[in-house]
């Protein structure tokens, strides 16, 4: 499952007028205690990125200690409740996260994962389809195009097959992204083509070769059900 996180610390660098009251109280820490915020979160970051989920806590502890109303702070929590498979608890982080901020296309796709980890399709369909609007800039092309895959992977499981096909054809071979290999993959496997289906992902992994690049579109049908995980685990998605 992709999880996606924001900035390590409070943005500090709005105007004051646009500052939210939990940037507010973190600006009226002394500045050494922002300092070590900023560090505990910082490490927290690094470590999660290595997988080292139980470090991760230890310094999201040491930071929570600091100041507790940080929406960069709750997020990584609930990335690592999901981790631990215990979606119930990370929804409750993201949620609180949410809370602080609104406006955060990071925290809201999390919160669409959940959703869609769970087999929630049509309540993850709405926060994609909210997510991606938002995703506008060049440095979110890549995220868009998974969200924009998840979105048609929603609509086969609810039904819209139409809108699914129309969705695949977005894109061709010339972007920048696996979508086009996925998406047509995708739809063969919901035709039970398994041969071609596994031809268009076998595609992918030979003009994406960074497997960084296409990790998060295999385990995005792992989760989904298409495919098995690397492990062994077979997830079944409900209808």
């Amino acid at each position: 499952m992709a999880v996606a996180q924001d900035s390590p610390a409070p943005d500090a660098e709005k105007k004051p007028q646009q500052l939210t009251l939990n940037q507010k109280a973190f600006l009226n820490l002394p500045e050494e205690r922002r300092n070590e915020f900023s560090k505990h979160l910082l490490e927290a970051e690094r470590l999660f990125r290595d997988k080292r989920i139980f470090e991760t806590i230890d310094e999201l502890e040491k930071a929570t200690v600091i100041f507790q109303d940080s929406p960069e702070l709750l997020n990584l929590r609930g990335s690592c409740s999901v981790e631990f498979r215990d979606f119930d608890k990370a929804m409750e982080a993201y949620r609180a996260a949410e809370k602080l901020s609104p406006d955060s296309s990071n925290i809201q796709f999390n919160i669409g994962e959940v959703l869609f980890v769970t087999k929630k399709w049509q309540p993850a369909l709405d926060v994609f389809e909210k997510v991606v609007k938002r995703l506008t800039s060049k440095e979110e092309m890549a995220l868009s195009r998974l969200v924009e895959f998840k979105i048609l992977l929603c609509k086969i499981k609810l039904g819209k097959k139409e809108e699914a096909e129309v969705l695949a054809e977005k894109y061709d071979f010339l972007d920048d992204s696996p979508f086009y290999y996925y998406a047509h993959g995708a739809l063969c496997y919901q035709k039970e083509d398994l041969t071609r289906a596994e031809e268009w992902l076998a595609i992918a992994g030979r003009v994406f070769e960074d497997p960084n690049v296409i990790s998060p579109w295999q385990d995005t049908l792992v989760e989904f059900g298409y495919i098995k995980s690397f492990y062994g685990d077979d997830v079944t998605a409900s209808e």
